[in-house]
């Protein structure tokens, strides 16, 4: 229309350097590391399992809970009997009445390692840890009762909990950072160790606990590998789209965190 100037500039909406503010800045940041059921799957379920297990422990009868606990334990003498029940309920009670620790070290730990590697190697750290530093802890255990260095009731001993599985998230998380990151990680994951020997010297622990850091450790490399996606018949105009011509594979993923 007649006698209307164009200023040039584009039309802002009230406020919204604010809410650019608040998505850039430390908030955003926060809200993108906070778990949710879409980045952590696994995290969460896992957290529900042992909050439902955990309230069962305290409101049920205690000689029916200490029964169910006897039935998951990976003791000397449940591993030999029914070592797949033993080593998969083993894993569905805290150690103790209190689950709040677990917590925290599921959201610090578990669910930053299901963010950067997915929830399938999540799954697969923590069970890999949960299982070899069982088996190699109790083997130990067997072989010293065998040889006279140790009681007999070692065997029977109750040895539940998600600790090897955590330590082992922990030992795997530290190598997704770079040099300084992993060398604090790794160095909060032996002052944890250190601190369950001192206030608890707990012989199937105290060989648990550094076998599940170091069985982290090594599955660095294999965490590094990018992950192979299945493409589908029906997917494969738009896998060609994305990687370029029609046909043409999709150039192979970059590790998610630059080596030191």
């Amino acid at each position: 229309m007649a006698g209307e100037r164009w200023s040039g500039r584009t039309p802002v909406a009230p406020h919204a350097g604010l809410r650019l503010g608040l998505r850039s800045g430390p908030l955003q940041w926060a809200l993108d590391r906070l778990p949710t059921p879409r980045r952590n799957p696994f995290t969460l379920l896992y957290l529900a399992v042992l909050a439902g297990t955990t309230l069962l422990a305290r409101d049920t009868d205690p000689a029916l809970v200490h029964r169910l606990q006897e039935l998951s334990s990976t003791d000397g003498h449940h591993l030999l009997r029914a070592p797949v029940r033993s080593l998969l309920l083993s894993g569905l009670w805290v150690a103790g009445p209190d689950w709040l620790p677990y917590l925290w070290g599921f959201a610090f730990i578990l669910a930053p390692l299901e963010r950067l590697v997915g929830w399938r190697r999540a799954i697969g750290v923590f069970a890999t840890g949960h299982v070899i530093a069982t088996l190699l802890s109790q083997g130990v255990v067997a072989a010293l009762v065998a040889t006279g260095h140790a009681d007999r009731g070692l065997l029977d001993e109750l040895d539940i909990g998600v600790s090897y599985g955590l330590l082992a998230s922990l030992g795997a998380l530290a190598g997704q950072f770079r040099r300084p990151g992993r060398l604090l990680t790794l160095a909060g994951g032996v002052l944890l160790v250190a601190h369950q020997m001192q206030s608890d010297p707990d012989l199937v622990t105290a060989i648990g606990h550094p076998t599940a850091l170091l069985v982290g450790i090594a599955l660095w490399w294999p965490l590094r590998r990018p992950v192979r996606r299945r493409r589908w018949p029906w997917r494969r105009g738009a896998a060609g789209v994305e990687g370029g011509a029609v046909g043409q594979p999709k150039p192979a993923a970059k590790p998610l965190l630059d080596q030191a």
